[in-house]
């Protein structure tokens, strides 16, 4: 079944009005910022309530905050599936990331209200309630507790404020001994699909308004120390120093030069560095920095890996220096259903688009749910490559694209 394209302008119009009014719904004066339990997240799920209701879906908020609304079947032991992505924002955010995906899953839901389609399962929208992991620093978490996956000791991460995950739930409403409920664990399920925006210039650069995700890269990071030995400026000679500054320098170009080599999907990045005392006349003697490894394919992140840390030993040796890596986070890439992939292909070809397939290199709530289900993400073009940034933006005729896709996917799907 292929979307009316006057139905798809509307809606699609629809979607992007309602992307910028959520922008409006923030802490900041000047930007967007919506966190995990605060006011805006509350008056955020609030809005998008209504405008599933108007959708003439059921609705609901679960045990972590996590916004849901249902086109139910007349089937009420009906399976389920579940279309989304996450409400929550970073800093100065724009007004697409995530916040496009809940949105047109309520679109689709409210066309196949108003033409009276009847599915053989429940179409079920939710909105992830942090996404981002602004506030307490753990990502992923309303995406992790559906897949039974929440970490019971978030609930003692405190904020900048010094509020506990725990004590703010309290206070928006939640019961944090009940975190457990918002888990799908033995549901009978479908599948999971998100629509996203590209976040990279790929699509772009291929003039296309949409491409289907084959997979999404797996991520480890680290903190890495380096120790060496604090000195004057002025009056420690150069073949006497034991620089960490240096062996980090030397380190961030070789951890570049490895992840060009590699030849495939990989990346390396150092983020931050920061050197300790951090004066000018100083040489200093500690320094840490960031290390972000990413592959869709695991074993061959973890060989990058071995190979930084092995160039990072022979720096210690060569300088003198002591170094110590600290593993902060680290996610499996997650691969997209090929029966999901196939179908967002075959509905491109319907629509008389082009069927192109990309991976996708930054973390989605996808990935939390390919535990519990079978998932597939669409992406839609970013302008500039631009995301988590006041001017990223969308094509109105792309978000059009992926109505169609998703509407004559859905409408392929059998229980």
């Amino acid at each position: 079944m292929i979307l009316d394209s006057s139905l798809a302008d509307r809606h699609a119009k629809s979607a992007l009005d309602r992307s910028r009014e959520l922008g409006a719904i923030s802490e900041l004066p000047d930007g967007i910022l919506r966190q995990y339990l605060t006011s805006e997240h509350q008056r955020c799920n609030q809005t998008v309530d209504h405008w599933m209701q108007d959708a003439g879906m059921l609705t609901w908020q679960d045990a972590v905050g996590n916004q849901w609304g249902r086109l139910p079947s007349k089937k009420p032991d009906a399976p389920r599936l579940i279309l989304g992505s996450h409400l929550d924002t970073v800093p100065y955010a724009g007004h697409y990331d995530g916040i496009l995906g809940v949105l047109l899953g309520i679109e689709v839901a409210s066309i196949i209200n108003e033409q009276n389609l009847e599915l053989p399962f429940h179409l079920d929208v939710v909105g992830f309630c942090d996404e981002e992991g602004t506030r307490f620093g753990a990502t992923l978490i309303g995406s992790h507790a559906l897949a039974g996956n929440f970490n019971s000791d978030w609930l003692d991460m405190q904020d900048k404020d010094g509020v506990s995950m725990a004590q703010a739930m309290e206070d928006f409403g939640l019961d944090p001994n009940r975190v457990g409920d918002a888990s799908l664990k033995g549901e009978d399920i479908i599948g999971y699909w998100e629509v996203h925006i590209e976040q990279g210039p790929v699509l772009e650069a291929h003039d296309l308004s949409v491409g289907v995700v084959t997979a999404i890269a797996g991520a480890r990071r680290a903190k890495i120390v380096i120790k060496g030995q604090a000195g004057h400026s002025g009056t420690t000679p150069m073949n006497l120093r034991k620089d960490p500054m240096c062996g980090a320098a030397e380190l961030v170009t070789g951890i570049e030069e490895f992840a060009r080599n590699c030849n495939d999907d990989r990346v390396a990045t150092v983020g931050m560095i920061h050197s300790n005392p951090g004066a000018v006349n100083v040489i200093p003697g500690r320094v840490e920095m960031s290390l972000d490894v990413r592959s869709q394919n695991d074993d061959a992140r973890e060989e990058l890996i071995a190979m930084i840390e092995s160039h990072m030993n022979r720096i210690a040796f060569d300088r003198s220096l002591s170094f110590e890596m600290h593993w902060k986070y680290g996610i499996a890439a997650a691969h997209c259903a090929q029966k999901f992939h196939n179908l967002f292909r075959a509905a491109c070809v319907k629509n008389q688009m082009p069927a192109y397939s990309l991976p996708s290199g930054a973390g989605h709530d996808a990935m939390a749910i390919a535990p519990l289900c079978d998932m597939a993400m669409l992406f839609i073009r970013s302008p500039n490559g631009l995301s988590h940034h006041p001017a990223e933006a969308v094509y109105k005729s792309d978000v059009e694209d992926a109505l169609k896709v998703i509407f004559s996917s859905i409408n392929q799907v059998r229980a």
